[in-house]
């Protein structure tokens, strides 16, 4: 049977992020996509112009048709900019319980737009953190999620992982690109293990829709049956070579999405 994983996210109608982005990085990695849609966004490359957030009773009907037929190994959430609707999606895993859940705690997006409303970051954190296989925030997602500082070195990194899986969190992959050097620094924490995760830092723009590809493609990887750590080191590598050929698309005037086809095209 053909693995299959489900993306619980908002839409870029520009394509380079979120669900699309999400739908990309699987058919690029051999897994079937479906998607409950949370929100529709207005946005290109330069930035966000408008959200339309779906309304709660209508993800939840997304959600029950999609797992009362497909048989979903693996789940990865994205973009839920309210408390109704991340209760919805709560609700929803609670009823299905799948096997994986990677959840992307998305609040800006890669212009600095705000994705996440202020008040809907605390059901973030009671309803969801505990229902994930893994957490993959950001420096400043972790930070937010923390009511914490911006983690400077990779002590600070560790320690802010730790907090994340005391909230209930199985595992977290803080991602350091936002951070400075010569090299990207990414750590998955799980209790009493740590891998460090290596890649050159690359020198371009067009990395919008990073973190969704990211997010995506470990779901991808624990759809097909592979361990957290093999599905998080498969995906990094997916993503590095994803950026490194960005610039080939030469797509929008702002920040360009990464390279999801680059193996094929």
């Amino acid at each position: 049977m053909s693995p299959i994983a489900v993306t619980i996210a908002g839409s870029d109608s520009g394509g380079g992020a979120g669900i699309q982005a999400d739908l990309k990085t699987f058919s690029a990695l051999g897994v079937y996509g479906a998607s409950v849609v949370t929100a529709l966004t207005a946005q290109n490359t330069m930035g966000v112009a408008a959200i339309h957030d779906v309304p709660p009773e209508f993800i939840t009907a997304q959600i029950d048709a999609v797992f009362s037929d497909l048989k979903v190994a693996a789940v990865k959430i994205g973009m839920l900019s309210q408390t109704a609707t991340i209760a919805a999606v709560a609700e929803g895993l609670e009823r299905h319980r799948p096997a994986h859940v990677v959840l992307d705690p998305v609040m800006v997006a890669a212009s600095g737009d705000a994705l996440l409303q202020p008040d809907a970051v605390d059901s973030l954190r009671r309803l969801l953190i505990p229902k994930a296989r893994l957490l993959t925030p950001n420096l400043p997602e972790a930070a937010a999620l923390l009511d914490a500082p911006f983690a400077e070195d990779e002590a600070a990194m560790r320690s802010q992982a730790e907090r994340l899986i005391a909230l209930g969190a199985g595992a977290v992959l803080i991602k350091g690109g936002h951070g400075s050097g010569p090299d990207s620094v990414d750590l998955l924490v799980e209790r009493h293990i740590v891998i460090r995760l290596l890649a050159e830092r690359i020198a371009t723009n067009n990395t919008h829709g990073t973190g969704c590809t990211l997010s995506s493609a470990v779901a991808a990887g624990l759809a097909k049956g592979m361990t957290l750590t093999e599905a998080v080191r498969a995906a990094k590598s997916y993503v590095t070579a994803a950026i490194k050929a960005a610039d080939r698309l030469e797509i929008g005037a702002g920040n360009g999405p990464v390279h999801h086809f680059h193996q094929w095209w």
